[in-house]
């Protein structure tokens, strides 16, 4: 398994697995650049992530995306084990903004996320169409966040 730092030039290489967990190209670009991006491959790719910096010590994953066929094998607890080591010496607390899908909340909460706080009507702020996810249209985007 390895994990590689993508560079700024090959990023947008990477846009159709990110639109997999954000499904807006203008909000991914709005943190694309300005992120550091991780891909996972074991033979081949499995798994992005997009981190950015919002403040001294403090850091929030804007995206995890995992190749739809690998879904359930592990690849998105690698990654994030990934982002928190990589990250465990250069800040104090990571930050992670989701929708409502228990499915969504529940792989954050077993990678020791706990509720920050929440954002009214973000995905209908910021998004052009509804947001689905289970079935039901997304709303607010709930804040989680782990100490590093």
């Amino acid at each position: 398994m390895d994990f590689v730092e993508v560079a700024n030039n090959e990023k947008l290489d990477y846009l159709d697995l990110l639109l997999t967990a954000d499904e807006q190209k203008d909000m991914i670009l709005k943190y694309l650049y300005r992120g550091k991006m991780f891909a996972l491959y074991d033979h081949d790719l499995k798994a992005v992530s997009v981190i950015t910096k919002e403040d001294d010590e403090i850091f929030e994953i804007k995206n995890i995306a995992v190749v739809p066929k690998y879904y359930k094998l592990g690849y998105g607890t690698k990654i994030m084990e990934h982002i928190l080591n990589f990250y465990k010496d250069l800040g104090s607390v990571i930050y992670v903004g989701t929708g409502s899908s228990k499915q969504t909340l529940s792989f954050y909460t077993k990678c020791e996320f706990t509720y920050s706080h929440v954002v009214k009507n973000f995905f209908i702020d910021n998004y052009n169409l509804p947001i689905f996810e289970e079935g039901k249209q997304l709303i607010d985007m709930i804040y989680l966040k782990r100490n590093l």
